[in-house]
């Protein structure tokens, strides 16, 4: 706000940044006609002086809801779209997907997207929500709801996730339950917060019934096919390889089958093998993947159905929510053998 109380306008941000008022106003309805240098120059007085349209503080009802991944190569993110889909379907709303691959100059046109065209609320998948996405779309007064938050994500940004702990934990008691005592870990990106609670139920489990957590059976990945080949790879060359592996999702737990078909080991008479997510393609494998069934689809319905509840003005009870895993259990695993 200006100095005395006084509402900014465009013209207050024209005048501080030495442009015309119509160059701000391009900069504010998403046009490509303005330098880079003073495009960012503007987005920064916007955002220092609590820039809102004279109508921010009206619900929007634009009839779009955005959701926006970090990348769209997954059936993990099918799930979550047919989640959300089902949900703004119903209500009448259209879905815009985006990725924005970690770039910022795509997260940045991403955002003059939707100043061009307003939005109902945003779903920000695997992401913190902080810096200048977070900041521009509380300026817009556009409601944000974050699917798995890499972090602490800000108090007024409701966040919807799984109980990764408790799925970790139960995946590891499953495979110490037939015998297992050389339990490998493929671990998802050391960013994520699901991904560190994944590791912790593994470590809990092992810890509960006194097997010494061994740094050197867990290694890193990424929950891709390609890391859990590599991770699986490395542990099962060692001379003391793990008799199961636990990987932190169902696309790494293939790539671990992969690893061990390459080796002449087969799944699970020589190595039991746990995923996580329950993704199609875990039913579908060779041998079929016990795995922790993450309820992706259900995750991104109750992520569109708060953003529906923000954009009416109704206030949100839990802003921290955590669906149930469960374990289902195929033919990927069995028993030890004996030594």
């Amino acid at each position: 706000m200006a100095s005395g109380g006084q509402r900014v306008t465009i013209a207050t941000i024209a005048e501080a940044a030495g442009v015309s008022v119509p160059t701000v106003s391009r900069v504010l309805n998403g046009r490509t006609d303005v330098s880079p240098e003073t495009r960012d120059k503007i987005e920064m007085l916007l955002r220092e002086h609590d820039y809102r349209p004279r109508n921010s503080r009206q619900p929007l009802r634009a009839g779009l809801m955005d959701l926006v991944f970090h990348d769209l190569d997954s059936p993990w993110a099918v799930e979550l779209i047919r989640g959300v889909e089902d949900v703004t379907h119903a209500a009448g709303v259209g879905t815009v997907v985006s990725a924005v691959h970690h770039r910022t100059a795509s997260a940045r046109q991403w955002l003059q997207n939707l100043r061009a065209r307003a939005s109902d609320g945003v779903i920000l998948v695997v992401s913190d929500g902080a810096g200048p996405v977070h900041s521009e779309l509380h300026r817009l007064n556009v409601p944000m709801v974050i699917i798995d938050p890499a972090g602490g994500a800000a108090a007024d940004v409701p966040t919807i996730g799984a109980t990764n702990w408790s799925g970790g934990r139960t995946a590891t008691e499953h495979l110490i339950s037939l015998g297992h005592r050389r339990i490998g870990l493929v671990e998802g990106p050391k960013s994520l917060l699901c991904s560190r609670a994944r590791l912790d139920g593994y470590r809990a489990a092992l810890e509960s019934v006194g097997i010494r957590v061994d740094r050197r059976l867990i290694e890193p990945g990424d929950f891709r096919h390609e890391g859990g080949f590599a991770a699986a790879d490395r542990m099962l060359e060692r001379e003391e390889r793990p008799t199961a592996i636990f990987a932190s999702s169902d696309q790494m737990a293939l790539g671990v089958y992969e690893a061990a078909r390459l080796r002449g080991l087969r799944v699970p008479e020589d190595l039991s093998v746990v995923g996580f997510d329950d993704l199609p393609e875990a039913r579908w494998s060779s041998p079929p993947l016990t795995t922790v069934r993450q309820p992706l689809a259900d995750m991104g319905a109750l992520a569109a159905r708060t953003v529906l509840r923000l954009s009416r003005g109704e206030a949100v009870e839990t802003p921290r929510v955590e669906l149930a895993t469960e374990l289902v259990v195929r033919e990927s695993t069995a028993p030890v053998k004996p030594a």
